[in-house]
């Protein structure tokens, strides 16, 4: 999965994406120089900004400078725990300038390409019942067809409990703002692009007061299930770059490190919870609940389980604060001037919202 190969954590909120061999990562650096020049006054790339990560130039390990990475936001960052999922976009994975060789190799990868315009490279799920995470890999994606890529989307929305209609919603919303943009700009083509969802999967944005008593202390919850604090993880093969006292990065990165497979446990701490405990108890909380999911005390003497699963699936939208949902394009080494709509990227992105708003509707 090269989308999330070679993705480096930095403790300063970043991420490091190593520069791919000439052609791509010159083209791709060159994409967000262009898109984040500092003098760009063209509207339409000043509101693509918004769908992207956020750009920090690029960076080199001080013990080979020859190494490029580029510095982008880890848009999984606020999240305790991120629900991810890579899907690329577009009826074409090869660019106009791509060998019969490279044509061939990449439909052969998935021909369904051009019918279905998207394919999943992998996902992330947090399932809740058992505090662990069920991924997929780009094998996943390519074992799709046309009648069962609702089932296997739908799988990125499941938490184990109940479909997270919520991040559904929220998903299909942020998509059409990325359609909108697409729709209104003529001057660039994307090839082998990929959408970047995240959703959050913690319960833990959910200890919601219930007269002043959370579920978490109203039953002895699970350890680890509705945890807060300082939770820092690290992947065995995550290497956490220090900074050293006069800001200098010392690092010596490997060339294993570009090998990894970036879908993990991010470090999270306080200040990332999501604003949700606080909206509710600003809300009158007797509306919110005769409204929604109206639990009362002898609801809760029932397993805590099914409790959280009703708060979880059946909030009141405005408390869900748009669900928590990051949509990011990612990708770039296939981005290449243009005088025409990108028809192809245009027809996977309808077709996403499609599979999606069939998921909610079922």
């Amino acid at each position: 999965n090269a989308s999330l190969l070679g993705i480096l954590q930095h403790p300063d909120g970043t991420v490091l994406k190593q520069l791919q061999p000439p052609p791509r990562g010159p083209r791709e650096q060159e994409f967000y120089n262009k898109v984040y020049d500092s003098d760009c006054c063209d509207s339409i790339l000043l509101e693509l900004r918004e769908y992207l990560p956020k750009y920090f130039g690029v960076w080199s390990p001080p013990t080979a400078p020859n190494d490029m990475y580029l510095k982008l936001e880890d848009v999984t960052r606020k999240f305790n725990k991120p629900c991810i999922m890579d899907v690329k976009i577009g009826q074409k994975s090869y660019d106009p300038y791509a060998s019969a060789e490279k044509i061939q190799q990449q439909v052969s990868k998935y021909p369904l390409m051009e019918e279905i315009g998207f394919l999943v490279l992998g996902m992330r799920v947090y399932h809740v019942s058992s505090d662990s995470y069920e991924t997929q890999n780009q094998h996943y994606g390519r074992s799709l067809t046309k009648e069962t890529v609702k089932d296997g989307i739908s799988k990125f929305f499941h938490n184990g409990y109940c479909l997270r209609k919520d991040a559904i919603a929220a998903s299909i919303q942020k998509i059409e703002k990325i359609l909108e943009w697409f729709e209104g700009q003529k001057q660039l083509n994307f090839y082998a692009s990929s959408l970047l969802f995240v959703y959050e999967g913690s319960c833990q944005a959910t200890t919601v007061r219930l007269s002043d008593v959370t579920l978490a202390e109203k039953r002895g919850v699970p350890k680890g299930l509705l945890s807060g604090g300082d939770i820092l993880e690290y992947n065995n093969n995550i290497h956490v770059i220090n900074s050293t006292e006069n800001g200098k990065i010392e690092a010596s990165v490997s060339k294993g490190l570009s090998k990894f497979y970036a879908l993990h446990k991010k470090a999270y701490s306080k200040r990332h919870h999501s604003q949700l405990a606080l909206k509710v108890e600003n809300l009158e909380q007797d509306n919110v609940w005769k409204s929604s999911t109206c639990i009362t005390q002898e609801h809760l003497n029932g397993n805590v389980i099914p409790q959280l699963e009703k708060v979880f699936c059946h909030m009141p939208a405005e408390i869900k604060e748009s669900a928590n949902v990051e949509v990011r394009m990612i990708d770039f080494a296939h981005v290449f001037p243009s005088n025409t709509k990108d028809e192809g990227y245009i027809y996977g992105l309808k077709n996403l919202i499609t599979v999606l708003q069939n998921i909610l509707d079922n």
